[in-house]
Parts: C-alpha cells; sequence; structure tokens
C-alpha cells in the first residue's frame, strides 16, 4: 500500500502576547542565542558555559550549593528529580496542597512509595503555618516537608523562611516549589536554607519550556547519596546526573539540549544585567499597575492582597460572563494569551501572567484595553478608559 508524501511548508507561529500562567514571552536576545551553531555537549567550549551556567543559576536562587544546575525537561522533571532522589520507600513526607501542583506534590510522593500526610488549605490562600506545626507535631517520624512557594493554579505566595525553619526543628529536610516564583519575587536559598528547590525555565526566567533549574545543599546530598534503595529513575539518579554536571570530571549521561541551554545561560545573564532586586521591583510595579486598572472597571482579584503573586494575576469572572468565550476572543482579535482556571476555579478565573519579559508597562495597556473592549461588548460596564488611567497613575508614580 503506497503512503502519499504529506504537503506541509515550514510552520510560523503567530505572533502572541503571552500574559497566561507559561510559557511567558521570550525576549529576542534569548530567541538569538537559542539560533547559533550547534556544538557538541561534550565540546570544551560548551562545557565551559555549562560552567557559567551552573554559576548564574547560583546567584539567581541566592545560593551557594555546589549542586545546582539545569535539568533537561520542564519544571515537572525538576519536581520529579526532588522527590526521587529524596524520597525513599516508606518516608513519611508532608505535603502543603493549597492548589494543583501542592496536589502533584502528593503524586509524587504516592509513586516513590512514601507516605503523605496532607496539609490542606483553601485554593488562593498561602500555605498555613499553624497547619503545618501541628502536622509536624503530630508526626515526629516525618522526613521531608514539601510546599509550593508560588501555587501557580491560584496566583497564592506562600512564606518559606518560617515554613522551612520549622520542617528544620522536626528534623525534616524541605523541597519547595519555586517554578512561578523564581526570578519574579524573592526566591533565597541559603538565607531561607531550603534543602532541595526546583523552578522551570518558561516563567520569570523568560525562556521556552524545557529546562528546569533545581539546587540541593548538603544535607539534601547526604540523603540522596546515601539512601538504601536505587533512584526509581535513572535518567534523573543524581548520582548518575552529577557526572555530567561536575566541575572536576564530566562523562557521559544523556545528550543535553546544546541550543535550549544557549537560550537560559543568555536569559540568565539578562536577569544578572538587571540586577534580581530590579526584576522583582518591576514585577511588583506592572502588578500593582494591572491590578488598579482591572479594579478600576469593576473586576476583583481572588486572591487577598498581602498573599498575590505579583507575575500571576487571577481575576474572577463576572457573573454571566462566559470566560472562555472572553479568552476566545483576546487571542482571536488581539494575539493576547491569559489563562484559564484549573480544577475547582475552572470557568471563575482568568490567570493573567506577568512573567519575566512580559512583566512591562505596554503589556499592561494592551492587556487593560483588549479586556475593556471585549468585557464591554459582553455587556459589562466597563467605565470607559478609567482602566488605562488608573494603570497609568500608577506606572507613572514609580
Amino acid at each position: 500500500m503506497k503512503v502519499d508524501r504529506p504537503q506541509f511548508s515550514s510552520f510560523e507561529p503567530p505572533l502572541r502576547t503571552l500574559m497566561g500562567p507559561g510559557p511567558s514571552d521570550v525576549p529576542p536576545r534569548v530567541l538569538q542565542a537559542m539560533a547559533r551553531p550547534t556544538i557538541g555537549h561534550l565540546d570544551p567550549e560548551f562545557v565551559r558555559m555549562m560552567e557559567e551556567l551552573k554559576q548564574l543559576l547560583r546567584y539567581v536562587f541566592q545560593t551557594t550549593n555546589e549542586i545546582t544546575f539545569p535539568v533537561s525537561g520542564p519544571g515537572s522533571v525538576g519536581m520529579e528529580a526532588c522527590f526521587v532522589n529524596l524520597v525513599e520507600p516508606g518516608d513519611k513526607v508532608i505535603v502543603c496542597r493549597n492548589g494543583a501542583f501542592g496536589g502533584r506534590m502528593v503524586e509524587n510522593v504516592v509513586r516513590t512509595r512514601g507516605v503523605p500526610v496532607v496539609v490542606e488549605d483553601d485554593w488562593g490562600a498561602p500555605v498555613s503555618i499553624g497547619k503545618v506545626e501541628v502536622a509536624l507535631a503530630a508526626n515526629p517520624d516525618a522526613r521531608i516537608l514539601a510546599f509550593v512557594q508560588a501555587e501557580t493554579s491560584t496566583g497564592a505566595l506562600s512564606d518559606p523562611d518560617p515554613l522551612v525553619a520549622l520542617a528544620h526543628e522536626h528534623g525534616c529536610l524541605t523541597i519547595v516549589d519555586t517554578v512561578t516564583a523564581l526570578g519574579g519575587v524573592p526566591v533565597k536559598v541559603d538565607a531561607w536554607q531550603i534543602d532541595a528547590v526546583y523552578a522551570g525555565s518558561q516563567k520569570c526566567l523568560s525562556c521556552p519550556p524545557g529546562l528546569a533549574p533545581v539546587s540541593f545543599n548538603e544535607r539534601a546530598m547526604e540523603k540522596a547519596t546515601t539512601r538504601k534503595s536505587p533512584c526509581q529513575s535513572w535518567f534523573m539518579d543524581l548520582n548518575l546526573l552529577l557526572g555530567y554536571w561536575s566541575s572536576s570530571t564530566r562523562t557521559y549521561h544523556h545528550t543535553a539540549p546544546v541550543n535550549a541551554l544557549y537560550g537560559l545561560h543568555e536569559a540568565l545573564l539578562m536577569l544578572q544585567e538587571e540586577g534580581l532586586e530590579a526584576a522583582w521591583a518591576r514585577h511588583l510595579r506592572n502588578h500593582r499597575a494591572l491590578v488598579a486598572g482591572f479594579e478600576a472597571i469593576g473586576l476583583t482579584m481572588f486572591v487577598a492582597e498581602p498573599h498575590r503573586l505579583p507575575q500571576l494575576n487571577m481575576v474572577v469572572v463576572p457573573e454571566g460572563v462566559d470566560e472562555a468565550a472572553v479568552r476566545g476572543r483576546l487571542l482571536a482579535e488581539f494575539d493576547l494569551e491569559v489563562g484559564a482556571g484549573l480544577g475547582a476555579l475552572a470557568g471563575k478565573v482568568w490567570r493573567v501572567g506577568l512573567m519575566g519579559y512580559a512583566a512591562r508597562p505596554e503589556n499592561v495597556v494592551k492587556c487593560l484595553r483588549a479586556f475593556s473592549e471585549v468585557l464591554g461588548d459582553a455587556g459589562v460596564d466597563v467605565a470607559g478608559h478609567e482602566a488605562e488611567k488608573a494603570a497609568q497613575a500608577v506606572l507613572q508614580a514609580g
């Protein structure tokens, strides 16, 4: 039987403004870096770049951890790398679940044959320090505390500092999800003494998806290297991965995504040039402008003000409005992507991102203009151009 030859042409993606929960807009400088000539993943020049990449990641994570590098794969692979290396069968792990990604942590504990003890909080609320303290006291045999700093499904921000301190008081290691946090809000691995942390390249680092920065301190590495049972994942076994990412003895483990790593190197270089504190301030300033604009046209935010993520804004869908239809028009007519709610929040919120390169005044204005037009057509009283005026007032005030 003859199979016809497919007739296609080169794919030309539309030019979008990405203001959803990720991926975020990628700056031209990063895209240009990724288009540079591919070289071998064991080439001496590539090895030199890998060492710079680790140093740049240490700066962004605010750590001196030797074991700091990007895992080949999205943020979910970073999550699995932490759990499969640190959780052994029978280990009791206290997991804080205040959204969908805390729920994924629970799944990881189950799949590594650990014993999860779940601390539940409402979606949109931060992790409760009081509840964690009760759980730790009730489970003196717990080995690990795991939680999400910036819950991508709800836009809620939790404070790692007291949670990590509590865990250490009770003899537990900590695993912290900073996928949406890193580069957008303070992440201070050493100051907070986080044991294992993971992130993703596609959020506030302004890089395409596909890489997961991780960092492990000496306590975590002792657990990973002295475990009684083999790591259940060959690919993510730190004892094997470090043969490739070690600066002293580099041996073949897998073919690293060479050009993707060029992009991450460039994105981190841009972040270093801007300065972490300046990047955090930029995200907060644009967030405040966006919220002022939304509130000026009568929209409300889902998360209480003290716990809002600057880089991911949860906007409550007005009663009677078809949230999917609004997203569809924003994409079709304005080339503007925003996210839908997940799980219990499906159909109830829009997730509007201001991540990395997307956290710019022109994106704030474009987003507010588009929402005002689409919601006005849907019968919502949007009070003319009040959204843009309110946002500009915040931006001009600095």
